[in-house]
């Protein structure tokens, strides 16, 4: 029986700039061969698929062609759908070639899928037109290392040092005094503005602007600016000075901890990467189910016998109507109440199954929502779906007001018991500028996990309530939220005293 191999282009880093073919393939691979060059976090598009990393720069052995080329078949021959994660683009320097020659020889089917090259990614990323109307009206691909035992070189460097256009140079770092020599000695000025980039398109990414002439001085292994790295040689490299986009973001170069629940997360992580940041996302607390049923399916059971049905959180809403659902419901069971939430992304969550709340207040607090209750509250019935933990103020203060209160668990609340080792490390080499509080209780369980690593980093709180605890804990809160919304706490980051940013020296 033969399988099938996808040739997947994984383009230069940024698993955003996969294609959505490569995608697409992924999800139906029983096996996934990766390289170094390939960003991991594709994989999360393979999630039944077996992993397998071929090698990576300073971290593992780097496979052989031949032994990458012997495991592919060894799986294809077995009927598999093996997914073959390329940097870049496959037929940019990938010797894709190789691999489709014995693909062909073993009949077995195949198909290549094109990713974002390098040299492409590299002059967009670094605010560089590789071509352009006045400078570059033609670009040249070239590998700074060729074949090793090839008996002559096929670059021809004379050609090259006249060519009338961009060069742009991949896998150049270990001969770069050999190439660099060699277009300076053809002829190609000493005073040509370089480009030197690193880890395109990554939160990370590293760009140095040169002369010809220097690129190998910053390319020694004193400058620790280790592969990948992509040379833009030419007149086009001076626009990166004024073009330039990435590196410019408010965040970039600041590494935040995410500290939410995992489904909770990217929420606040996606417009953290976008401002430019290295997010990690080290959950604090779990969310699950919770451990018991029974009250939630009372209350449904019995929903027309309350006036109010009140959700704290998203998670609340969710557990809740999807318990409804499951047990054969549908929202027309809900007719006999009304609906209030907290704030404006609980009534969005109630809009995803297609209910308007009936009370929002305006500033996204229970404080707020218990004055609005005030010349309501009397004599009516509340039942009011929560977490298995947390403050009961606003039953609190609904009893104080003359309601009658049923409170009900819809989901539970549970500390992470063990940091990742990895975030543990960062914190002690002192590689995490901001931790991000969203509750009370993540506050507590950080302390827990971290301790007094947490010093060695500056504290964002999404409320006055959360800086208190934070404050109780002994953490000092260097930006507060003005709104208790992940927008309001993305922005007293981004506004906060500038830290002092890791730079490269250029």
């Amino acid at each position: 029986m033969s399988g099938f191999v996808y040739l997947i282009g994984a383009g230069p880093g940024d698993p955003g700039l996969l294609t959505l073919r490569g995608a697409e393939l992924l999800a139906r691979a029983d096996v996934v061969l990766y390289d170094g060059l390939s960003n991991s976090d594709m994989l999360v598009h393979a999630p039944t698929a077996t992993h397998i990393c071929v090698g990576k720069h300073g971290q593992s052995r780097i496979w052989t062609q031949d032994e990458i080329i012997a495991e592919m078949l060894r799986h294809a021959c077995a009927g598999a759908r093996v997914a073959r994660l390329k940097g870049g683009d496959p037929a940019v320097f990938a010797r894709t070639a190789e691999e489709a020659e014995a693909l062909r020889a073993a009949e077995i089917p195949f198909e290549i899928v094109p990713g974002i090259t390098a040299a492409l990614a590299a002059g967009s990323y670094a605010g560089i037109p590789i071509t352009h109307r006045r400078y570059a009206s033609a670009v040249a691909l070239v590998t700074g290392h060729e074949e090793p035992g090839k008996s002559e070189s096929s670059l021809d460097w004379d050609a090259l040092a006249r060519f009338p256009g961009t060069l742009v140079v991949y896998m150049g770092v270990t001969t770069v005094r050999v190439w660099t020599t060699a277009l300076i000695d053809a002829g190609k000025s000493p005073d040509t503005p370089v480009a030197i980039l690193r880890r395109c398109s990554l939160a990370d990414q590293q760009t140095i602007h040169c002369r010809l002439d220097e690129v190998a001085d910053q390319l020694t292994p004193a400058s620790k600016l280790r592969p990948p790295v992509i040379v833009i040689i030419g007149e086009v490299t001076r626009l990166g000075e004024t073009m330039a986009w990435f590196e410019s973001r408010t965040l970039f170069r600041q590494t935040i901890l995410v500290t939410r629940s995992e489904q909770q997360a990217n929420e606040l992580s996606r417009p953290l990467r976008e401002l430019g940041a290295t997010v990690i996302e080290q959950p604090a607390i779990e969310i699950d189910e919770p451990a018991d049923w029974r009250a939630v399916d009372t209350l449904i059971d019995q929903l027309s016998s309350f006036d109010y049905l009140v959700f704290s959180s998203r998670n609340g809403v969710r557990y809740f109507l999807n318990r409804l659902l499951a047990r054969g419901g549908d929202m027309r069971s809900l007719a006999p109440v009304k609906l209030a939430v907290v704030g404006q992304k609980t009534a969005g969550a109630l809009l995803d199954y297609h209910l308007k709340a009936d009370l929002v207040p305006s500033d996204y607090s229970s404080n707020s929502l218990a004055n609005m209750f005030a010349p309501l509250a009397s004599g009516k019935r509340f039942a009011l779906l929560r977490a298995s933990r947390g403050p009961d103020s606003l039953a609190t203060s609904l009893e104080q007001a003359g309601a009658s209160v049923t409170q009900v668990v819809a989901y539970s609340h549970r500390d992470v018991l063990a940091a990742d080792p990895l975030v543990t490390e960062k914190f002690q080499r002192g590689e995490i500028d901001w931790v991000t509080v969203t509750s009370a209780a993540i506050a507590q369980s950080l302390v827990r996990l971290f301790g007094e690593s947490l010093r060695s980093a500056k504290i964002a709180s999404l409320s006055p309530a959360i800086s208190l605890t934070l404050s109780d804990l002994g953490l000092h809160v260097a930006a507060e939220a003005t709104e208790a919304t992940m927008q309001s706490l993305l922005e007293a980051i981004r506004d906060a005293e500038p830290i002092a940013i890791k730079t490269l020296t250029s």
